[in-house]
This record gives structure tokens, C-alpha cells and sequence, in this order.
């Protein structure tokens, strides 16, 4: 330990803490915006800036550490003028108009100039610009780029993928997709981690809720929203309400009351995941000889683009099921339009996902299989239902709990922990167990898979048969595993991998709660809705079986083939720059 004197206190602050970090333990708070703990430490904003007794200069918080006997000042006359001047330089370049801004209300920049008292600003305004592919899923605004670096610093050192990079120099400078790509060009996974760790709204999702509410304004068109395991834990967050308060059943009642005809649950589709996956894995487990094993899940998005940009020789290792959100938009076009009796082209299928790796995923041109165009039409994130809900005025803490719509609005606990790490892993083990054995196991009998490590690996005995799995989430863990894999050092027979750090709970379209990670609570949630739930066993959901029995057959089976599989060959993703060499044939549409 270390004697310091912060703002006139004496304490002892921890060896080798920063400034800031040695501020925060006694109380202290020292305001930021590039900073982000062990990911960008670089001190670029000079908004931490603090006075050092005996030192002439101020110097940044964030990268500096305490030494014995420091004197320091974190808001003295002098730090508040140089701190002002520097976010007056900031906003220069800045567009200022926050009503127009996603994050207004919700941004540091905005929080900052606030703080400071900035009411007009001493220099001369200029604005950068850049046009942007306003149709792409991510979509980025130059003049609200504070250049703070961390959507570069997240993109590469968390993701490992270098989508960001700095252009230009001196005032010009900016970030911009790297190698002078266009973004849609690039091999940009989606996973918007860059937008969940922007303090501005320099980057965001492409908003789709006009489009949602042309759809719920026309009286000929039906409205079948399906919301994902994720957005229970986390569609409170943003409208001030807590997690006790912010259930699932409170925000079926904010969509009722908006307008949507028939509101259900993708944990439905989640266990229809889970019986066509499960199933195709355990036909690949016994021919390993002629199928080549680990199998990869498919259900993130993210995930997919990400194999096939940097390893497409690897695509045909993935499942070859769709992901849940595409499951329920190919079943409500076929076998609950029929329920309804009306046309499937009458049906707008919306989907509210923690993700914006979904948006594109639904436009997919393979992704038609109820064949009345997408399966589903529209892909909102849990931030877009969450401005909805307020353009509606609507008061969600204060509703009552109402429940999803029947049939595919059931649901097990193995389906809600989709949302988390691991959760596809333990869902899809539980039922295995199940298929070879004939009888149930513990609920919880594979738990180890749990847990916010970013690679976990566990071996199991699944009736007699040895089984080594692995779990993997945000891509630059998922990178190692896939060389470790590659090179002989890991070897597994089935693989759970997520693109964002945590799972669907910490995913690109998640809330944004500043200077927080909280993926590893919203799993805690998550977990605790499965240990409650009355079914634990997707194969136990009464809805999938009775599609199954009245439309399906079984899993496996042709009309479960034309549906819920997909073959992800089919489209056309951009390699990354250094998986020239990978590529493989592309088949025709009808090799499958």
C-alpha cells in the first residue's frame, strides 16, 4: 500500500492502482469518456486530468499510478478549466443536436457538458462527415465520433477483429472501417459490441421501429411478435424500472397495449432448437467417422458470419439448424397461420432480440422457407422496443403481468437460458440425456458449462458414450479455440460459441449502461427463472410436441427439414483478409 492525500483526505491506496482507480476505492469520482478498464487506457479525452502537488502539468488519471506521498486534486479551479476547455474542443467537432440522438439522455458527452455548465460553446464549429450505407444493420454518424478509441480497442483486443481503424491525421482524424473498406464490405461480425461501449451515439442499430409501427397501423396486417430468452433481462433496464418489476409477463402487457395481435415466446422456438439440433448431434456423434466433429451450434448470427469471413472451410461443422428467431418465423407462416386460417402473407412476424447481428440474419435470402417472402419481417432490438414503449407513453411499471399467447407462446427453463452462455450447451445436453437413455437427468446435472468464463470445456458421460464439449463467447476467445481446435492441442465433439462476451445477455442491442458489464447478472436472472420454471426439458414442452404430432412428425423429419434447417453455404459473406486460401466451393441451392 501507498499513503496518498486525495482532495485533502489521507488514505492508502492498493500498489500499482491508477490515479483513477485509487479515487474511486476512497470515493473520489474522476469523470471519463475514452476509458474503459484493462481495454483503453490511453488517456485520449484528457477529461480524467488531475493536479499533482509539486508537478507543473495535470496529468490523466486514468494511466497514471499513485506513488508514496502524492498530493492530488481531482477538481480544483485549475482541472475544472483545463477539463471544461477540453470537452469545449470535443463538442466542437461534435453534432450537438441530442434530440435527434439515440443515446440522448443516456450519453457521458451529454452528462459531461451538463456537469460542466456548457451552455454555448467559444469555437468555431466543424463537423465532420462521411456517408454511411444507411440500409446496413450497424450504422455509424462521423459527426458524433468522438475518437475516444473504443470501439477500436473492443473491436481488437476483445473480438479480435480490426473492423476499426484511425484515418486521416490532425484535425481530420477519425475512425473509419479499416482498410479502407465500406462496412458492408468488410467481415464485420455484427456483434455490436462497438455500440454497447460508444459513450456517444456515433454508433447504434439500424432503427426499424417506424416500420413496426406502419405495421401495427394497418388493419389488414396481423402482428405476431415473438420476443427472445435475453430481453426479459434487460428491457427494464433503460425505462428506470427494476429487475424484480421488469418481468416478461409486465412487458407482454406493453405490447398488447401497443397493438401486437398475438405475443409469444422464442423460448418456444428455443426448444424446437433443441430437438432439431439435439437430434442432429447425437446422428452426427454416431457417424463421427463420415461427419467431422466438434459440430458447432448455429443460433448466433454473430457467430455464423464470424466462420464464415476467417474459416469458411469450417461452414459445413456448423448445425445445420436455424436459429430460434428464424424457427418461430418459419412455423407462424406455416403451421400457426394455418391455425389461424388466413393467409401467411396477411402475417408481419417481428422479432425483439438482444442482437443486431438478427437484422440481417431475417434478411437473409435463405431465410424464406414459409415461402411468402422473410420469415420474419422486421427485427427489433431490446433498445428500439424500449423507445417504442415510451413514444406509446406507456407506463410499463406500472402494468399488470399478462401472459404470452397460446400455443407458441410456451416455454421451458432450458429455453430462457438460451440467453446466457452456456445455456444452448446445457439445454441441449439435457435432452440428449434424455434421447439416449430414455429417462431425465438432473435439471442441473450440467451445470459446469456455467459461468462467464469466455472458454469453458467439460467432459461427460451421456449414457455410455464419453462426451467432450466446449463454450465459448466474444469472438477473439472463439478465434483461439477454433486454432487450438485447427492445431491439435483441443478436441472436442460439440461446441457452444457466442459472439458477444456472456451470451444473448450481453449482446449488441442490450441496453447500455455505462461503465458497467452486466451480462453476468442478467445470466444470474436468467438462471434463476430456469430453477423456478415448472418444465426444465425442452422435450417436455407440450406446444413442440403438439407441432410435432399435428404438423412436424418428428425432428429430423422432411417438412422439419424444408422449415427449421438451412444451409449456410447458400449466401454470400465477406472474407476477412486473412482467410484467403479457406475458401470452399459454393454448392448449388439444390445440393440440399
Amino acid at each position: 500500500m501507498v499513503n496518498v492525500t486525495i482532495n485533502g483526505t489521507p488514505l492508502a491506496a492498493r500498489d500499482e492502482a491508477t490515479i483513477l482507480e485509487a479515487a474511486a476505492a476512497a470515493g473520489v469520482s474522476i469523470p471519463t469518456l475514452c476509458y474503459l478498464k484493462g481495454i483503453n487506457e490511453i488517456g485520449a479525452c484528457r477529461v480524467c486530468v488531475v493536479e499533482l502537488e509539486g508537478t507543473d502539468r495535470l496529468v490523466t488519471a486514468c494511466n497514471n499510478r499513485v506513488k508514496e506521498g502524492m498530493v492530488i486534486r481531482t477538481n480544483s479551479p485549475r482541472v475544472r478549466e483545463a477539463r471544461r476547455t477540453n470537452v469545449e474542443l470535443i463538442l466542437s467537432q461534435h453534432d450537438c443536436y441530442c434530440a435527434t440522438c439515440a443515446r440522448s439522455g443516456n450519453c457521458s458527452l451529454q452528462s459531461m457538458a451538463n456537469d460542466l455548465g456548457i451552455l454555448d460553446l467559444p469555437y468555431h464549429r466543424e463537423l465532420p462527415y462521411s456517408p454511411w450505407n444507411r440500409e446496413f444493420p450497424l450504422i455509424r454518424d462521423f459527426s458524433k465520433c468522438i475518437k475516444c478509441m473504443r470501439c477500436v480497442q473492443v473491436c481488437d483486443r476483445i473480438q479480435g477483429m480490426g473492423i476499426w481503424d484511425v484515418a486521416n491525421t490532425g484535425s481530420r482524424t477519425t475512425v473509419d472501417v479499416s482498410l479502407n473498406r465500406k462496412i458492408e464490405d468488410s467481415d464485420c461480425a455484427l456483434c455490436g459490441q462497438c455500440i454497447t461501449h460508444c459513450p456517444v451515439g456515433a454508433l447504434r442499430e439500424r432503427d426499424d421501429t417506424e416500420r413496426a409501427f406502419a405495421a401495427l397501423a394497418d388493419p389488414q396486417t396481423v402482428t405476431v411478435v415473438q420476443v427472445a430468452p435475453a430481453v426479459r433481462a434487460a428491457w427494464g433496464e433503460s425505462l428506470g424500472i427494476g429487475r424484480e418489476q421488469a418481468t416478461v409477463k409486465r412487458l407482454v402487457s406493453a405490447l398488447r397495449k401497443m397493438g401486437f395481435d398475438y405475443i409469444f415466446d422464442t423460448t418456444f422456438s428455443a426448444d424446437l432448437t433443441i430437438m432439431e439440433e439435439g437430434s442432429e448431434f447425437l446422428g452426427r456423434l454416431k457417424t463421427r467417422g463420415d461427419n467431422p466433429l466438434p459440430m458447432f451450434t448455429s443460433c448466433c448470427p454473430g457467430w455464423v458470419r464470424f466462420l464464415k469471413s476467417q474459416y469458411p472451410d469450417l461452414v459445413g461443422q456448423l448445425s445445420t439448424a436455424k436459429s430460434p428467431q428464424q424457427m418461430f418465423g418459419a412455423v407462424a407462416k406455416s403451421y400457426y397461420a394455418k391455425l389461424l386460417g388466413i393467409e401467411p402473407e396477411r402475417i408481419c412476424c417481428v422479432s425483439v432480440m438482444p442482437c443486431i447481428a438478427k437484422k440481417h440474419e431475417a434478411e437473409l435470402p435463405t431465410m424464406n422457407s414459409a415461402g411468402c417472402g422473410h420469415d420474419v419481417d422486421i427485427v427489433l432490438t431490446t433498445r428500439e422496443i424500449d423507445r417504442m414503449i415510451r413514444a406509446e407513453h406507456i407506463r410499463a411499471g406500472e402494468l399488470g403481468e399478462e401472459e404470452f399467447d397460446a400455443p407458441l407462446g410456451e416455454g421451458s427453463g432450458a429455453g430462457v437460458i438460451f440467453g446466457a452462455t452456456g445455456g444452448v450447451m446445457e439445454a441441449a445436453l439435457r435432452s440428449a440425456y434424455y434421447l439416449t437413455a430414455g429417462k431425465n437427468p438432473d435439471p442441473d446435472a450440467f451445470r459446469r458449462v456455467r459461468g462467464m468464463d469466455g472458454w469453458k470445456e467439460a467432459a461427460f458421460d451421456l449414457n455410455g458414450t464419453p462426451l467432450k464439449v466446449a463454450v465459448v463467447s466474444g469472438l477473439g476467445n472463439t478465434r483461439r479455440l477454433i486454432e487450438a481446435v485447427q492445431n491439435g492441442k483441443a478436441r472436442y465433439d460439440f461446441v457452444e460459441v457466442m459472439a458477444c462476451p456472456g451470451g444473448c445477455s450481453g449482446g449488441g442491442g442490450q441496453p447500455i449502461l455505462e461503465g458497467e458489464e452486466p451480462a453476468g447478472v442478467r445470466n444470474e436472472n436468467l438462471y434463476g427463472l430456469d430453477q423456478s420454471s415448472k418444465i426444465r426439458f425442452s422435450h417436455e414442452n407440450s406446444a413442440v410436441l403438439r407441432v410435432y404430432r399435428d404438423y412436424l412428425e418428428k425432428p429430423l423429419s422432411h417438412r422439419a427439414h424444408e422449415l427449421l434447417h438451412t444451409d449456410h453455404r447458400l449466401w454470400k459473406m465477406p472474407l476477412s483478409p486473412g482467410a484467403a486460401g479457406r475458401e470452399t466451393a459454393e454448392p448449388d441451392r439444390t445440393d440440399w
